[in-house]
C-alpha cells in the first residue's frame, strides 16, 4: 500500500470494536467486511493523513481513493467518499467514470448517498458550462440505468444545491422522469439487490422532501414516465 493508505488503515484498525463491527453487519449486512470505527473516526483518519501528506495532486487523490475502494471494508470505502469530499475541488469531468464504479460497487444507502451528495453534485457544480453539459449527459445515461443504485446517485447529486434554493429543477424532473421510466433487466434483477427496489424512488422523496421546505412553490409529477 501507498504511505497514506497505509497510515488511513492502521489508524482505522486502531480505531476498531468488535461491537461496532457487529452492529454495522447487523445493520448493513454481510456484504463487506468491518472494522468497527465510528464515522468520525473515519473523518478524523482523513483529516490527519491530509495533514501529514499535504499537497496530494488530482491523480494522487484519486489513485489514493481507489487504492482504499479496493478492498471491501466499509470503513476503507468511506474513506475514500471523505478523501474524495474533501478535495472535491480537484476533481474533473473524467472522473465520473470513477465515480460510476464506486457507485455500482457500494450497493448500500450508507455509501451511495454520500458518493452523490457529497462528491458527485460538488463536482458537477463546479465545471463550467461545456464541462457541465458533457457531465449532464452522464447523469441523464445513470437516471435510465437499470442498476438501482446508479439512478439513486444521479437524482440525489443535485440535493446540496436544490436545498439551498438554487439548483436546476427542470433537469431533476428529467432524470426522475427517466429513472421511472426505465426499464428493468429480467424482472427487474437488477433490483433484486438488497433496497434495490426501492432505492431509486425513495430518492426522489428525498429531493421533494428537500425542496418542499426551501422552493415550496416546486411541483413535481410523474407524467411523461
Amino acid at each position: 500500500m501507498s504511505d497514506p493508505a497505509d497510515f488511513i488503515d492502521l489508524a482505522l484498525q486502531r480505531e476498531a470494536s468488535w461491537i461496532r463491527a457487529e452492529q454495522s453487519r447487523d445493520r448493513l449486512g454481510s456484504g463487506l467486511r468491518y472494522y468497527g470505527s465510528s464515522v468520525g473516526a473515519v473523518r478524523g483518519t482523513v483529516r490527519d493523513a491530509l495533514r501529514r501528506h499535504q499537497g496530494l495532486t488530482h491523480d494522487e487523490v484519486t489513485a489514493l481513493s481507489s487504492e482504499l475502494w479496493a478492498v471491501p471494508v466499509f470503513e476503507r470505502r468511506l474513506a475514500a467518499i471523505v478523501l474524495l469530499q474533501s478535495n472535491v475541488r480537484l476533481l474533473r469531468n473524467s472522473d465520473l467514470t470513477r465515480l460510476e464504479g464506486f457507485v455500482r460497487e457500494a450497493r448500500l444507502r450508507e455509501l451511495v448517498d454520500p458518493l452523490a451528495v457529497d462528491v458527485v453534485g460538488p463536482l458537477i457544480a463546479g465545471l463550467d458550462l461545456v464541462r457541465r453539459v458533457r457531465a449532464d449527459s452522464v447523469l441523464d445515461r445513470w437516471a435510465r440505468e437499470p442498476d438501482p443504485w446508479l439512478r439513486r446517485a444521479a437524482l440525489l447529486s443535485p440535493l446540496q444545491e436544490l436545498r439551498a434554493g438554487t439548483g436546476d429543477w427542470d433537469r431533476f424532473v428529467r432524470h426522475a422522469r427517466m429513472s421511472l421510466a426505465s426499464p428493468r433487466r429480467g424482472s427487474e434483477a437488477a433490483d433484486s439487490v438488497p433496497d434495490g427496489a426501492t432505492a431509486a424512488r425513495e430518492a426522489i422523496d428525498v429531493i421533494l422532501d428537500a425542496v418542499a421546505k426551501s422552493r415550496p412553490e416546486l411541483r413535481f409529477s410523474a407524467a411523461g414516465a
